[in-house]
């Protein structure tokens, strides 16, 4: 869920704050992309027929693999340098949110069975996408498959323990809060919202639909959010806790509108509950939105890992090759297509790098392919302004000015 109601509150009140992008326009830029998310959209839309999911000739189902492969490589042809983030085990704060979600799922698998015996296809689709579990079979096939591809993946103890591994020392475990470490990605891209609440500089959403439905990308940034609503940080998570978060319930009669005018009012929750009237709103028993907030804003124990990296590698043909073609029936011919645009994008561009004295920049590996129909005179063009931009600089007074 996220944050409840939180993207039409920000295009009323903050709509600054958000802005449509072309995809292309992250080129060069890594992207810590939520994986569980882009999988359970995956098992949504990729191959399904009804209920039926796309499947190899062993009945495994393949939809994820289908949709990480071809999006992924969409992702490279643009520009972009996708790490993908493996969120691991939830707090026990989120227990109930997930039992909740438990529960609507075995109301969903009921009521499926029925739209089946009556053969009401409308319903069959509707119902099964809400069965639909990412499960970690799931997660383990797109971490091996993403692996193949040279791509990092960055695997997460869980929501709310430290950093053990080297790549993000006491650094929080989400998906969240490894888009605060701006320095090493440009933004992170899901479709909860609560990536705000946790404090991502910079939150994408859509980037992962398929190109198909032409959907823009839906870029939202922290600090402009903060400028327009006149909030602290904490009053925006307060803010967001308010609206309605999974860590707990919120609080009867009051919506995103209502929420808003409080904290702006009396600045804090604590401040909100002395004064609110307690016969028109309901406020849950034992309501837990000091441990809701903890989570949101756990700092940093000590100073970053600066010697973080983000590695991205050149792919293994032949393991992809085996991997979706022998093991989940691929066909044989697209994937060997796909294999050599990542050889394109990434191998010659590392092997040209390695025969350099100086190592080039990693966004050299993976720019879009150069179309071989492209007009001479483009590049005639280029190198005439490059000499003239040269020349200028070297007279008195050339080049920018202060």
């Amino acid at each position: 869920m996220g944050i409840k109601g939180l993207t039409k509150l920000l295009a009323d009140n903050a709509p600054k704050s958000m802005k449509e992008q072309k995809f292309e326009s992250y080129f060069g830029r890594k992207i810590a992309i939520d994986a569980s998310m882009s999988i359970y959209q995956f098992l949504i839309v990729v191959g399904r027929v009804g209920s039926e999911l796309l499947t190899n000739e062993a009945g495994d189902v393949t939809s994820h693999l289908q949709g990480m492969f071809t999006r992924t490589i969409r992702l490279l042809e643009a520009g972009l340098k996708p790490a993908y983030i493996f969120d691991g085990k939830p707090p026990d704060l989120k227990k109930q949110e997930l039992s909740k979600r438990f529960s609507k799922r075995e109301d969903a698998t009921e009521d499926l069975k029925t739209a089946q015996a009556e053969g009401d296809k409308e319903s069959i689709e509707k119902f099964s996408k809400r069965t639909v579990k990412v499960t970690k079979q799931h997660n383990d096939d797109c971490k091996r498959l993403l692996r193949l591809m040279g791509v990092p993946v960055i695997e997460m103890k869980s929501l709310i323990s430290y950093l053990i591994s080297r790549l993000l020392r006491k650094q929080r475990q989400s998906v969240q809060h490894f888009a605060k470490m701006g320095r090493h990605v440009y933004a992170v891209a899901s479709e909860d919202m609560d990536s705000l609440t946790f404090g991502a500089p910079r939150f994408l959403r859509h980037l992962m639909e398929p190109s198909s439905k032409k959907i823009p990308v839906m870029e939202f940034e922290i600090a402009k959010v903060l400028e327009e609503l006149d909030l602290t940080m904490d009053q925006f998570i307060d803010l967001c806790i308010l609206c309605g978060c999974d860590y707990c319930d919120s609080i009867r009669g009051i919506g995103g509108q209502t929420a808003l005018k409080l904290i702006r009012q009396h600045g804090s929750i604590e401040n909100i509950l002395e004064n609110i009237n307690k016969e028109r709103y309901q406020i849950p028993e034992n309501w837990p939105y000091q441990e809701a907030r903890r989570l949101f804003k756990e700092p940093l124990v000590s100073e970053p890992n600066d010697q973080l990296e983000i590695k991205w590698t050149a792919p293994d043909e032949e393991g992809l090759v085996s991997f979706l073609v022998n093991e989940n029936g691929f066909n044989g011919e697209r994937v060997t297509k796909a294999c050599h645009i990542l050889v394109a994008l990434a191998i010659e561009k590392i092997k040209a790098a390695k025969n350099k004295s100086s190592q080039g920049r990693l966004e050299s590996f993976f720019k879009p392919a150069v179309s071989t129909s492209m007009p001479i005179k483009r590049k005639e063009t280029s190198e005439k302004t490059t000499k003239e931009t040269a020349k200028k600089k070297s007279k008195p007074g050339g080049g920018r000015k202060k």
